[in-house]
């Protein structure tokens, strides 16, 4: 029996050395970076207490940026979850041909580099792009600068991006889960004449309820975490309209030489969103057993 644990606590070790290089240590020196006045330059810190937090909450691009962040994540989260299981759905079924072929058209862009998306479809937004394009062919309004370049539209074309890149991957995993779904309740269906929206709302989402509370957090946080697109796309601009939280991080720690301290603070911030959003998923997860 102890020949059994000490084999056991050895096979821990090298995760344990993870955990604690990788994870804990990091996360317990940007909260120790966060109450502090950190130049990168001279790597001198200065300990000033809470006064990072307190300029946090009285900063009005932190509160542009959290604004942002929570339209994004309201604006993409139901669009592409809902999208992921209309076509799961759909493929799911018999009706559809080349299944496989639709499969992996609509996976394609979750597993394609965000850069090289963000790229493309910064051209395609672009005052000449394809998009302007279209709409002036077909005689609807469009910005005439470019979407990216407008603050009424950059954040929603950045949005629109998101969730035509990002639904694929949650549709694999409602497809999967769907396929586990026993088809005697899907015949009972059919032998009483029930539509496919009926058995979409009466069996399958009901049957998915696991499945989509996963997707909508690994959703949640995906989109809390958005970054490499503003990056590449708008830098945050124009006048603060694409800046995120995440971004703001990035801004603040690593173009700025002494505001590294302020930039923990707003991760420490987010850190705990994201812890929130993880209970609420135990929660449900576990009252769903």
């Amino acid at each position: 029996m102890k020949s059994s644990k000490t084999n056991t606590v050895i096979m821990l070790i090298p995760w344990i050395i993870i955990f604690f290089i990788f994870w804990l240590y990091p996360l317990l020196f940007t909260g120790y970076l966060s109450l502090t006045k950190y130049n990168s330059l001279t790597n001198i810190s200065e300990y000033i207490g809470l006064k990072n937090y307190v300029r946090m909450f009285n900063d009005a691009i932190f509160w542009k940026a959290l604004k942002n962040t929570m339209f994004f994540t309201l604006g993409t989260v139901p669009f592409s979850t809902a999208l992921a299981i209309f076509i799961a759905s759909l493929l799911n079924t018999k009706v559809v041909k080349y299944k496989d072929f639709f499969r992996a058209s609509f996976f394609l862009p979750s597993v394609t580099s965000l850069v090289v998306i963000s790229l493309i479809f910064t051209n395609l937004y672009a005052k000449d792009g394809y998009v302007n394009f279209i709409l002036s062919s077909l005689d609807l309004p469009f910005p005439e600068r470019g979407w990216l370049l407008n603050t009424n539209t950059s954040l929603i074309a950045i949005m629109l991006m998101d969730i035509w890149s990002s639904f694929g991957y949650y549709m694999v995993i409602f497809l999967a889960a769907m396929q586990a779904i026993p088809k005697s309740m899907y015949d009972s269906a059919k032998i009483v004449g029930a539509s496919h929206f009926y058995t979409l709302r009466r069996i399958t989402i009901p049957m998915l309820k696991p499945t989509l509370i996963f997707v909508l957090v690994i959703n949640v946080i995906k989109s809390f975490q958005i970054f490499i697109e503003i990056y590449i796309m708008t830098k945050g601009g124009p006048l603060h309209s694409t800046t995120t939280l995440v971004y703001m991080v990035f801004n603040n720690a690593f173009e700025k030489t002494d505001a590294m301290g302020y930039a923990a603070a707003i991760s420490y911030f987010l850190f705990f969103i994201l812890l929130l959003f993880s209970l609420i998923q135990i929660k449900l997860l576990s009252n769903n057993k």
